[in-house]
Parts: C-alpha cells; sequence; structure tokens
C-alpha cells in the first residue's frame, strides 16, 4: 500500500472527532473514542500477541493536544492522561478505511466481557 499523506487534520472539540482529509481525497472523521481504543501504543496493543488490553469507559474521552511527529505521524494527547503510541499516516489510513468494522469488533468484545 502506497503511504498517503494526510493534506488536512482538524481536531473538532465539541463533536470530539479528528477529522482526515488525505492526498486522495479520502476524508475520515474519527472520534476520539475510536481513537483512543485503537490507541497504536503497547499500554493498548501490547509488546506482543494476546498481551493487549481493551480500554473500556472512553464514551466521554476527549483529545487535548495533537502534535506533529516528523513527516510521518502525530502523538494524540488524551484528557484520560494517554499519550503514548504514534498514529502514522498509514495507521490513520487503515483505521480510516475500516472504521466500521473494527468499530463493530470493538462493541462485540465489549459484550463478550459482559460491559455492553
Amino acid at each position: 500500500m502506497a503511504t498517503r499523506t494526510p493534506t488536512n487534520i482538524v481536531l473538532h472539540q465539541q463533536s470530539r472527532v479528528l477529522e482526515i482529509v488525505f492526498d486522495d481525497n479520502s476524508i475520515f472523521k474519527l472520534p476520539c473514542e475510536f481513537l483512543r481504543v485503537y490507541s497504536p501504543s503497547a499500554e493498548v496493543r501490547g509488546h506482543g500477541p494476546g498481551q493487549g488490553t481493551l480500554p473500556l469507559g472512553k464514551s466521554e474521552v476527549k483529545i487535548d493536544t495533537v502534535e506533529p511527529v516528523g513527516n510521518y505521524a502525530v502523538k494524540l494527547e488524551f484528557d484520560d492522561g494517554h499519550n503514548t503510541g504514534l498514529y502514522s499516516w498509514n495507521y490513520l489510513y487503515e483505521l480510516g478505511c475500516n472504521q466500521e468494522r473494527l468499530w463493530q469488533e470493538y462493541i462485540e468484545k465489549v459484550k463478550q466481557l459482559g460491559h455492553g
């Protein structure tokens, strides 16, 4: 997959959505909760297979800052203190393309744990 580059990133604080426009004119509106749940950090993903955690109770989470990292990623700082993991352009594009499926997978996992 060719690397897609954002041409615009806007954080909508009121609606808690990060809107990203990519160079292929794709537009993704990624909720803060979705981005927090799918953080690329080791805290969420784990250091190996089966070691990740499932963040719960993040429906009200907000992003405080969006900090560029070189020409390849952003670092998101959430108001719950989470600020590790770099969201590369490719990862953000992948999240955008697969948002509906990934969100349904998350909802199912939450239900299986008896939290839904």
